[in-house]
């Protein structure tokens, strides 16, 4: 059983659904405790199932509720393993866990920023699991180091890309053509795609400083910034707004909202950025873009550098480009470097890219990692049933469990 706060969009719940499918398909049952969300009927089309409860309350009387509620549903369906995937769940997987005995797993999926020690020991449960999985070895470094957790307990995985969904040549034409057009963006004119929730620690502001310099030497005149993503503040979204008609910009950049289809609109693009301005614990945008044969711009900050080969020097395999975060004037050259890439020399870095995220990145490759964690600590073969799934019903040892 995973626990999570929300089914919404996100890192952590989007590893919610592919583990859930990746235990289906194994023969287990798969279950998550959360308050719901717009990514429950993926769970369920998966063939999961999904338990409501207040998961995402950092209330302790309710977080006790939520424990108890759990070892009752450990005992009457014979769960057979707990994984917790964000803090306030995971306090109340853990006790539910330890009441019936059951191994506990957590998922670190942000570094929780540097708190004091009340919320040092709040955060404390996400290194409490008998395996703790880091999704980056930036992320393992971190919680070996400000969680004080045993090396030989960390688990580190690397986020997956679906190949069969991000893969350029299963992608027609037609829907990259109307995506452009629903932009506004002409056929002949280059994208700069920024793909990511509107929040000031993403790099939007930053991103438009850098464009509107390009602007202004001309360096932009074939190509646009595309901003795709939204946000919980209108106040910062206006603030991008306004900064964008202060650069003169209204032609050259554009907010376009959130896209629902993320292979077609890295595959319209010509590059693809990620300025993070703090520390990304992984990097999904980028090696989804990469996935798409879509070089990328990514702040030398977090784990972000772990996703690409940076072009440094004379180096000939590169992938990508790194950039100090915060460093407008950096991130505009990087932007000029890559718009100036001829079709042949572009398509090189991509190809390189998509090898590289393919045996790198692969999202069977985490679900089979994550399913041996599992392994590990219920002496079960799940991995094996995974690569080799059963031809009828459940085979994994782990009877009637979840």
């Amino acid at each position: 059983m995973q626990v999570v706060p929300r089914l919404e969009t996100g890192g952590s719940e989007q590893s919610t659904v592919e583990i859930a499918e990746a235990l289906v398909r194994a023969g287990a049952n798969a279950i998550v405790g959360t308050t719901g969300g717009r990514l429950a009927s993926a769970v369920t089309r998966a063939g999961g199932e999904v338990v409501e409860m207040p998961m995402e309350s950092k209330n302790p009387g309710t977080m006790f509720a939520n424990a108890r509620r759990l070892a009752n549903l450990i005992e009457e369906r014979n769960i057979s393993l707990l994984h917790a995937r964000s803090r306030a769940p995971a306090w109340s997987a853990l006790l539910a866990a330890r009441w019936t005995k059951r191994p506990f797993v957590t998922t670190y999926h942000g570094t929780y920023g540097r708190p004091g020690p009340v919320k040092a020991i709040y955060n404390s449960v996400m290194g409490r699991g008998d395996r703790v999985i880091a999704n980056s070895m930036y992320t393992a470094n971190l919680v070996a180091s400000r969680q004080h957790v045993a090396r030989e307990r960390i688990r580190t995985i690397f986020r997956g890309v679906d190949g069969a969904i991000f893969d350029p040549f299963v992608v027609p034409p037609g829907p990259v053509v109307r995506l452009r057009e629903s932009w506004g963006v002409s056929p002949e004119t280059k994208i700069v795609l920024h793909a990511a929730r509107l929040s000031a620690i993403k790099g939007q502001r930053e991103t438009i400083e850098a464009v509107g310099r390009l602007n202004k030497s001309g360096a932009l005149d074939s190509a646009m910034a595309i901003f795709v993503g939204d946000g919980t503040k209108e106040s910062y979204r206006q603030e991008l707004a306004n900064l964008i008609v202060r650069h003169g910009l209204e032609a050259k950049a554009k907010l376009v909202g959130h896209c629902g289809d993320m292979p077609v609109a890295f595959l319209a693009a010509h590059t693809a950025l990620v300025p993070s301005l703090v520390a990304e614990t992984f990097g999904r945008t980028s090696i989804e873009a990469q996935a798409m044969g879509c070089p990328v711009i990514v702040s030398d900050l977090g784990a972000l550098p772990e996703t690409i080969v940076a072009a440094e020097g004379d180096k000939a395999d590169f992938t990508g480009y790194l950039v100090p975060p915060g460093d407008v004037a950096a991130l505009a050259d990087r932007i000029k470097t890559a718009l100036a890439l001829t079709p042949a020399e572009r398509t090189k870095i991509g190809n390189r890219a998509r090898t590289r995220v393919g045996k790198k990145f692969d999202l069977a490759q985490m679900q089979m990692r994550t399913l041996a964690v599992y392994d590990e600590l219920l002496g079960t073969g799940l991995a094996e049933l995974f690569e080799h799934p059963p031809l009828y019903g459940a085979g994994s040892g782990v009877e009637d469990g979840a």
